[in-house]
């Protein structure tokens, strides 16, 4: 298929800006300043732990258990969970965070010599990955961002995360650092439009469920049928 190109655009413009009574064609807009803006004054002056508290009742609401562990009691913790939700097998993205907070030995060792299968995304891997994704029974993965009123957590994809992780396991798992709370979307565009952003960003809010059907509930209608948050008191 040609290259298209484009002719005439400003003759064109400058004509459309004529009839419709404007002597100077507008090429530059200013943001509009609102007098009122109150999606910033929702859960403002609440504490991390104030918000921690509204995520854990909204956590209620979206069925998905919610944890709450210390870093030094983090590897028990996730080991509980994982073997409560029944194991492996278990794909997590590469986080250089999961070392950070001392998950490496349970991920890379203590999980294997109890016999289950673990896959850590790789892209070289390709398409390898999302075929370990499709038998997992648990994806794992790290919360970049986390929004207390609805439950969400923001997953900033990457080739070290592929977003099937999300969806295509069995049972979800995501480990929320306590740090990474705000108050709700809000805030969290204020980040994304501050921050360089990848073209894919997910925001999961607990298991997958529908009502599309005669206004039945159904959880896990096109992805986890559980979700898993653990809270990591990091701050």
């Amino acid at each position: 298929m040609m290259e298209g190109k484009i002719t005439n655009r400003e003759v064109f413009l400058k004509n459309l800006a004529g009839n419709l009574g404007r002597e100077v064609r507008n090429t530059l807009m200013e943001k509009p300043k609102w007098e009122f803006q109150p999606q910033y004054q929702v859960l403002k002056k609440c504490t991390t732990d104030q918000l921690l508290n509204v995520l854990k009742k909204q956590c209620s609401k979206i069925h998905t258990e919610l944890i709450i562990s210390s870093v030094t009691n983090l590897s028990r913790t996730l080991s509980e969970i994982v073997n409560k939700n029944g194991g492996g097998p278990i794909v997590y993205s590469k986080d250089s965070r999961f070392n950070e907070y001392g998950l490496n030995p349970l991920l890379k060792n203590d999980f294997l010599k109890q016999g289950m299968e673990v896959h850590e995304w790789d892209h070289y891997q390709g398409e390898k990955n999302i075929a370990k994704a499709e038998k997992a029974n648990i994806g794992l993965t790290i919360s970049d961002i986390t929004l207390a009123e609805s439950g969400t957590v923001v997953l900033l994809n990457n080739q070290d995360q592929g977003r099937v992780i999300h969806f295509l396991p069995t049972n979800y798992i995501c480990l929320v650092p306590k740090s990474t709370i705000v108050p709700r979307m809000t805030q969290a565009a204020v980040i994304l439009k501050e921050n360089m952003v990848p073209s894919c960003v997910n925001f999961i809010t607990g298991p997958s469920n529908s009502a599309d059907i005669e206004m039945n509930l159904v959880v896990g209608v096109h992805g986890p049928v559980r979700a898993t948050y653990i809270v990591i008191e990091d701050r």
